[in-house]
């Protein structure tokens, strides 16, 4: 059975008073599954969407529906990313990943369910990380479904587009770039390796496109298991992350935001902080000390 927890509400985007303490107190209980966003990428290079260096203030992501039905538009997409994903292959892990790695070694992190495509979470040594929108680390072939390594897409591209460079105006979350049309035009596709055909796509949801749902099940189970639902990073405006403070709420699980912005989920948060999360969850990690999942947990008081 959940330990028993009194929240309270807190004025939208204001923080928690005492949050950090409170967010220990939280994390100490353990049974806590991580719901992270953009925003805890920044730190490694990797800007967000809608945070405070969001690319969706700039212009408009590539669709599913564009991605698939216009050939010039896949052309696009391939000739961007192609240049942009040295941004992706080259980031680290920064402390934020570091410290939630380090919080699900001491048993206190049950689970962490990801919107990001970067992997740095696995680089950064957390397990069994539920990747949402899957991971810029493969591509997937829409013809015969197979999949191959992005690395290797990466070398048969530079093959294909032989000196291949144009000037990068901005970096989006996902790997794309700003760049030239006109460099777009001399860019070369490349066909599947198993069946020679394609089309190509990074096995990634784009927007527009579904989360699959064995992956939305899975996250689900999570949630309904977890002691408490630690949002990191994330603005919540897509239901796909969204759906999971909703179904925590309705459950009486507890919601803790952490982010370096307001979130759309913050009206939902028993305890919410603001802050840059390489400081914050490093902060975490050291309040913590030795703790580990079988910790007393602390109820949320007023003025605890």
């Amino acid at each position: 059975m959940r330990p028993a927890l009194t929240l309270h509400r807190v004025d939208v985007p204001s923080d928690t008073p005492g949050a950090p303490g409170r967010l220990a107190d939280v994390v100490a209980g353990g049974g806590v599954v991580v719901l992270s966003g953009a925003g805890l990428s920044t730190d490694s290079g990797i800007p967000d969407y809608r945070g405070p260096t969001g690319t969706l203030r700039r212009a408009a992501p590539m669709t599913y529906e564009e991605f698939t039905s216009d050939v010039e538009a896949t052309r696009r997409y391939w000739a961007r990313s192609h240049l942009g994903w040295r941004t992706v292959a080259t980031a680290e892990p920064n402390a934020g990943h570091h410290a939630v790695a380090t919080l699900q070694r001491r048993g206190l992190v049950a689970g962490v369910v990801t919107q990001n495509v970067d992997g740095l979470h696995q680089a950064a040594g957390s397990t069994d990380v539920l990747e949402l929108h899957g991971g810029l680390q493969n591509v997937v072939c829409l013809g015969c479904r197979s999949l191959s390594p992005r690395r290797a897409m990466h070398g048969r591209l530079a093959a294909a587009n032989p000196g291949f460079e144009a000037t990068v105006r901005s970096v989006n979350a996902d790997g794309d770039v700003d760049i030239d049309l006109a460099a777009v035009a001399r860019f070369r596709l490349v066909a599947c390796p198993a069946c020679g055909e394609g089309p190509l796509k990074p096995d990634v949801v784009f927007f527009g496109e579904n989360v699959p749902p064995e992956r939305v099940r899975q996250a689900t189970a999570q949630v309904d298991a977890a002691r408490a639902l630690l949002v990191l990073g994330s603005s919540l405006t897509v239901m796909s992350g969204y759906r999971f403070v909703l179904q925590a709420m309705r459950r009486g699980i507890p919601v803790v935001i952490a982010s370096a912005g307001p979130s759309r989920g913050d009206e939902h948060a028993a305890v919410r902080l603001t802050g840059p999360l390489g400081t914050v969850l490093p902060d975490l990690v050291a309040r913590l000390g030795g703790a580990t999942g079988t910790a007393t947990p602390v109820a949320l008081l007023d003025g605890a």
